[in-house]
This record gives structure tokens, C-alpha cells and sequence, in this order.
């Protein structure tokens, strides 16, 4: 079964195949019968030839990606038509009430799919997918981001990886510092190591985000509460098993607290929350460079000056925001990515969703730069700079992945209360208040079921 079946040829023989397909192939470990968020299963039906697809994204992606789906379109002869909508999170919903939907949707986070799902809107992948196959060649973890009350309802089209420590490279060879530390620990001594060596404040941390300020104050915690506790902990926090004031989330707020000082940060706590997150590491490309790391995600290339991301890979070294040698055994990644959902079942969307949850599909995209393979067997050679191949050797060699924690919350709580209340803590408010505080406006309605 771990053929594709989206080649024009095979899509007759996969609607023979209907009853085999959903018997007993696909092995999601927690999977259910054939009857799942309100659906009956039978055969797929054939499809139109044509099949719809909506997501968030406009502009350039927007051609890269009927770029990279064109060689599917050629060899299959189904029409693939795409709908961008910036807006998609709100319209995606607007448009099940109405009951006019696309055959396909292409969510930036998981909780667009989860309510879906658990409105029975969106079909579980375990019915027309191999799930065994998609599963073995995927970043580990990145399908238990869509997974609701143990059916993973998304695959991932594309994926973003927020794990990484940039550095001016020059700076680190010409001092001789440590360009791959293996541990926070040893995290924390490169940190003291530059502090006392240039009298310089080593991190590069910006916050600032108008109205969203405090999104990467989120991501720091979610990097400590993984490597500190581990991914079972980390799900049991993000999806409300346990209260956001656990003593273990409290302590992995105050770890972030202790790296995070006036001592250690340009700016000191005015600049982390006024500083525009885009502008964090232009001060490390200065002759005598003001900071020198920043923790941030892939799409950070994006905001390096024009004469730094030309010449990237002679300019950047990265490494990986490491493990805790005293916490969870193994090297995590955090990350995020677009999902793709089918809200219909013929053979067609099946065909489809084959492609873009494939490693074949995304070539295009990733020549241009500004995409990311989920599969780790994705041809990497692809990727239009080192530094592109090294962002994703992170991922593909990293123990688990998982979603960025405050687009799976609650809304509220993931682009509320987390929010502002990081912003809180970092102007002096204290962890166990800061977590009180955020714990007090999770909906108790929100709490999922193991």
C-alpha cells in the first residue's frame, strides 16, 4: 500500500479498490471503525475532474504553488483550481455554515481543523490515505498535530521549523565559540562565555507586533516546556489536560525568565517588547555586533537585510535551540506548517491529497525558497542555499516535532490572554502569576478528551 495512487492510470483500479482501502490497510494505531465525526464510508465516488482547493496564502506562493502542482495536473488531466482568501480561518467557517465548501483546505493552524472535525465537516486521512506510509517518511510527530480524539483529521503540505539559534558566523569563527551546543546547559555557558568576553548582551530578542505583540514570547515557553518535560507533557499542556498553572509550566516560564535579562538581551526588557520582532538581529550584522543570537523560526531569512540574505550562507551559521540534558530525552522541534483537509470523498480530491501529502510535491516552491518539505525524504538538494538544507536536516534528524502550541489552543488562551500576559512577564510580573493569570480565561468547554 505504500504505492501512490494519483497517476491518472491507477485512479480507476483505486475505486475498485474502495472496500480494501477501508478495511484493515491504513494502520493509524488510533483509528476507529468506518464511522467517524458522523461519516459512513463506502467506496469514493469518481469525481468531476475537477477539484477545488482554498487556502490562506496569495500572491507569490500563491503562483509557486500552482507551480508546483502543475506536473500533477499534466500527467492526471484533473483540473486543480485555488482560491486564496486571507482571511481563510474565519471564511473556511462561514462557508460550512453555508454549506458551500472546497473539495480541499489548507489550514495555517491546527484548531481550524480540530473544530471541524469535531463537527464531523472534514474526513479522517486513515479512510483514504496509507497512513503507515505518510506516517514513515514524515518529520516524527508532525501528524499528531491534527489529531483529534485519535483520528488525524490534516496532512502537512508544508512546514515551518522555529527551533533555530541564528548567529553572525564571522563573529563566532574569529572568537572561537561553540557554533553547536548540545544541551541548554552548555546553552547557557555560551551565553555567559559571550557576556563576559565582549561585555555585549548575546541575545538578539524583539517582541514587537502591534496588536500581536507577545507571539514570540510564546514560542520561547513552548521550546522550554518541550525540552524540559517532554512532548506527552507538552500535549497534556496545549490541548488542556492540564491547567496552564501547572508547577511544570510555571518553572519552564521562569527558565525562559532566567535567560531572558537586561543582562543577557539588547535592550533589556523595553527593547524585547518594543523592538519589531522583524528588526531582532540587524543589531549582530553592525561592525561591532550588539547581540548575537536570536532564536527564531525559518521564515526569519526573510527579514535579514538584502546585502545578509544574498550572501547567506557566508554571512549565518544556525544551530538547533537544544535539548535540556536534565529534561526529556531527545532532541525536539517546534514548528508549524499548513495542513490539508478534504471535505470531500471521491477519487478525484483522494488523488489530490495523495500529491500534496507526498514527497514528490513542492519542487517549484522549494527552488524558489520560503518552503519546507515535511517528509524526510524530500529530494533536499532542492533547496536554493546550504542554510535552506540545514534548517531542514534539523527537522528531519530531530527526535519529535510538534506544533506550535498557541495555534492549538483555545483561542482565547493561544492568541489572547498568552499573548498579552508574556508581555506582562517580561515587564516584571511574576511566572506563577503570569500562568494564574492565563489558566483563569481557558474555557472549560476547550479541555479535549485523551
Amino acid at each position: 500500500m505504500a504505492k501512490q495512487h494519483w497517476r491518472k492510470a491507477r485512479i480507476p483500479a483505486l475505486l475498485v479498490a474502495g472496500g480494501l482501502l477501508l478495511s484493515g490497510c491504513l494502520q493509524d494505531p488510533n483509528a476507529g471503525s468506518n464511522q467517524a465525526g458522523g461519516f459512513s464510508l463506502g467506496e469514493p465516488e469518481a469525481g468531476d475532474g475537477i477539484v477545488t482547493i482554498m487556502g490562506a496564502f496569495g500572491g507569490d506562493e500563491e503562483a509557486l504553488f500552482n507551480e508546483a502542482l502543475q506536473p500533477f495536473i499534466d500527467e492526471t488531466g484533473i483540473q486543480v483550481d485555488y482560491v486564496s482568501d486571507q482571511d481563510f480561518t474565519n471564511t473556511i467557517q462561514v462557508r460550512v455554515s453555508a454549506g458551500d465548501l472546497p473539495d480541499i483546505g489548507l489550514f495555517p493552524q491546527p484548531g481550524g481543523v480540530m473544530n471541524l472535525a469535531e463537527g464531523g465537516h472534514i474526513y479522517p486521512i486513515d479512510e483514504f490515505l496509507d497512513y503507515d506510509s505518510l506516517n514513515s517518511t514524515l518529520v516524527p510527530g508532525f501528524l499528531d498535530s491534527a489529531r483529534y480524539k485519535g483520528r488525524v483529521y490534516a496532512v502537512p503540505m508544508r512546514m515551518a521549523v522555529k527551533s533555530i539559534v541564528w548567529y553572525p558566523k564571522k563573529a563566532f569563527e574569529e572568537n572561537g565559540w561553540n557554533t553547536a551546543p548540545a544541551t541548554l546547559q552548555e546553552l547557557d555557558e555560551l551565553t555567559e562565555q559571550i557576556r563576559t568576553e565582549t561585555s555585549t548582551t548575546p541575545w538578539c530578542i524583539a517582541w514587537g507586533s502591534d496588536q500581536a505583540t507577545g507571539w514570540v514570547g510564546t514560542d520561547w515557553i513552548e521550546e522550554y516546556v518541550l525540552r524540559m518535560w517532554g512532548p506527552q507533557v507538552y500535549d497534556d499542556w496545549i490541548f488542556g489536560r492540564i491547567p496552564f498553572n501547572d508547577e511544570r509550566i510555571v518553572q519552564s516560564i521562569e527558565r525562559y525568565g532566567e535567560l531572558a535579562t537586561p543582562e543577557n538581551v539588547i535592550g533589556g526588557n523595553d527593547g524585547i517588547i518594543n523592538t519589531p520582532f522583524s528588526d531582532a538581529m540587524n543589531p549582530a550584522f553592525s561592525e561591532t555586533p550588539g547581540c548575537y543570537m536570536m532564536r527564531q523560526g525559518n521564515f526569519a531569512i526573510g527579514f535579514f537585510p538584502p546585502e545578509i540574505a544574498s550572501n547567506l550562507d557566508e554571512e549565518i551559521g544556525i544551530f538547533v535551540f537544544p535539548r535540556d540534558e536534565e529534561g526529556y530525552d531527545g532532541q525536539p522541534m517546534l514548528g508549524g506548517g499548513d495542513l490539508a483537509a478534504a471535505f470531500s470523498y471521491d477519487a478525484d480530491t483522494i488523488a489530490v491529497m495523495e500529491f500534496l501529502s507526498s514527497d514528490q510535491f513542492g519542487g517549484p516552491w522549494a527552488e524558489a525558497g520560503g518552503w519546507l518539505s515535511p517528509h524526510t525524504t524530500f529530494d533536499t538538494s532542492l533547496y536554493p542555499n546550504e542554510t535552506t538544507r540545514q534548517i531542514a536536516e534539523l527537522a528531519v534528524s530531530s527526535d519529535v516535532f510538534r506544533y506550535d502550541g498557541s495555534d492549538v489552543m483555545p483561542r482565547e488562551v493561544g492568541s489572547g490572554s498568552f499573548w498579552t500576559e508574556m508581555v506582562a512577564f517580561q515587564s516584571g510580573k511574576s511566572a506563577q502569576d503570569t500562568a494564574d493569570a492565563i489558566a483563569a480565561t481557558w474555557p472549560e468547554s476547550e479541555e479535549e478528551e485523551e
